[in-house]
């Protein structure tokens, strides 16, 4: 039971470790645009609906494919439908501003919710919003000196996570050996060894924010 739970916590680190390197190498190279429809007197503003609708053409233009399917409208109280979408990949600190957004619907007013992602915040326009607490942010960089909120708004196959000569994860546990003074102790572990890339630049976008 207890190698069990201990492979349980180190498939989280494992996971959690990629993600970090992705959002490290989108934050390094993805091409970026400021949200500047904002109030809050800051470079770059707040996130707004204008600056949601910029970056989808963008994205549209570019011709990035969709990654999720609509949800079609439903006679339920208080859902609403929800567009084609790209995802939209940040930080949990953005959530009151999403909320704030004009045209924001919650995964809860999806008119089908079961097709949520766990970490699905919500949709504005054609992007739906994933969230996590390790989101990317860039401390004290805005004009005003303010964390920037790194928004990264992909398409389908927008960026991957290659394998160096087939090499995938490997879970690895070692038996304590009782022979000796030596090795008494079990040690568990894991190692990999991949490379994000992105593998069309036109198809991410990293929309840059700031909080109201």
């Amino acid at each position: 039971m207890v190698l069990n739970e201990c492979a349980s916590r180190l498939g989280v680190s494992l996971r959690q470790t990629e993600d970090q390197l992705t959002r490290d190498m989108l934050a390094a190279t993805a091409s970026f645009i400021n949200c500047l429809g904002g109030i809050n007197g800051d470079n770059p503003t707040e996130i707004t609906r204008a600056d949601v609708d910029g970056v989808v053409r963008e994205l549209l233009n570019n011709n990035a494919y969709t990654i999720m399917d609509n949800i079609e409208g439903e006679n339920k109280f208080g859902t609403a439908p929800v567009r084609d979408a790209y995802f939209a990949l940040c930080s949990t600190k953005l959530t009151g501003n999403l909320d704030a957004v004009g045209g924001f619907i919650h995964k809860n007013q999806y008119p089908a919710p079961m097709n949520a992602l766990r970490s699905e915040w919500g949709a504005i326009g054609n992007l739906r919003f994933l969230v996590s607490s390790i989101g990317s942010v860039v401390p004290n960089s805005s004009a005003l000196m303010a964390d920037v909120y790194n928004i990264f708004c992909v398409g389908m196959e927008a960026f991957a996570a290659i394998e160096q000569d087939g090499y995938s994860a490997q879970f690895i546990y070692r038996p304590p050996i009782y022979d000796g003074p030596l090795a008494l102790n079990a040690s568990v572990g894991y190692k990999f060894a991949e490379v994000p890339r992105i593998t069309n630049d036109l198809w991410v976008i990293n929309l840059r924010s700031t909080l109201v």
